[in-house]
């Protein structure tokens, strides 16, 4: 744990305080237009090609931002390289079909059991298109190295559970807020379509919402930092906190908000791990113990 609180100091330290604080006013403004109007709301329900052009114009914004500052800043007469830039496009555009897209499969006559499947079908689903496509564009541009932070070398899980026991205090204080327990936990979005008895479904469909943070974790810590540090090395780590803040837009605002420098604090371990594994024990145990707290707090508040 105090390796990770030293990894953070050294990073804030030699972070350009213009970048940064440049980027937390274009987060900033971001969040205000997205809870004063609705962004992520209104994107939601518009056909596929709409949602996902909106969500790639707001992804690539918040991706390239901060390099364009970083690059401009530094008044570096190299040009970036056309990889980085190929893959700078690149990005935005797999989380946008993620987003954007709504899976439907006939698996079923009957309407609950098909709506059921569907929902648990849903992240696996999408894990594995953007596994697929993350696969390809490691072997195109990163094979050098392991597939974006798979490796567990020097992996060692109890500064993540220490990081986790720590959160506990604020996830209890989130699990008595209205917004929060409007969302969670996920599981009430299947509530009528089990029964009572059928408690299997209800642990298949906790696992199914867990797989969503391996592809998170994949994307973001894995492919964000480890394929950009190739060509700027720290310097991924605050566009990819940026990004990440915004594909939480539709959550409460104060897990939005958090989100920004959550990912920044994953962002600097995994640079200095090469494993997204640490990130990955607590971004689950964050997701199920606010499944677990939405569950108490609708029960008492």
């Amino acid at each position: 744990m105090k390796k990770i609180i030293i990894y953070i100091q050294e990073y804030l330290n030699q972070l350009d305080k213009r970048v940064l604080s440049a980027s937390i006013v274009l987060t900033g403004l971001l969040i205000f237009l997205n809870y004063q109007f609705s962004v992520s709301l209104y994107l939601s329900k518009q056909p596929f090609y709409y949602c996902f052009l909106g969500w790639y114009f707001i992804f690539l914004l918040a991706l390239s931002f901060p390099y364009f500052l970083q690059y401009t800043f530094r008044q570096s007469t190299n040009r970036p390289e056309w990889k980085f830039i190929l893959l700078l496009l690149i990005a935005p555009s797999i989380f946008s079909w993620k987003m954007a897209s709504n899976l439907d499969f006939p698996i079923s006559n009957d309407k609950a059991t098909n709506e059921y499947w569907n929902q648990v079908l849903y992240w696996p689903v999408k894990l594995a298109v953007m596994a697929t496509c993350l696969w390809i564009t490691w072997r195109l541009f990163n094979k050098e190295q392991p597939f974006y932070g798979t490796s567990t070398n020097g992996f060692r899980a109890r500064p993540y559970l220490l990081m986790l026991l720590i959160m506990l205090p604020l996830i209890a204080a989130a699990s008595t807020q209205p917004d929060f327990l409007a969302m969670y936990p996920k599981l009430k979005n299947i509530s009528s379509l089990i029964q009572d008895n059928e408690g299997w479904k209800k642990l298949l469909y906790e696992l199914s919402y867990g797989s969503d943070f391996v592809g998170i974790e994949l994307f973001f810590r894995g492919f964000l930092i480890l394929a950009f540090a190739k060509w700027v090395g720290k310097d991924a780590i605050l566009p990819m906190a940026l990004f990440y803040c915004t594909i939480h837009f539709g959550k409460p605002l104060g897990e939005c908000i958090s989100s920004f420098f959550g990912g920044l604090i994953l962002g600097v371990v995994t640079y200095h791990t090469r494993t997204i594994w640490g990130g990955l024990l607590v971004h689950l145990g964050i997701a199920w113990l606010m499944e677990l707290g939405g569950y108490i707090g609708n029960q008492f508040f």
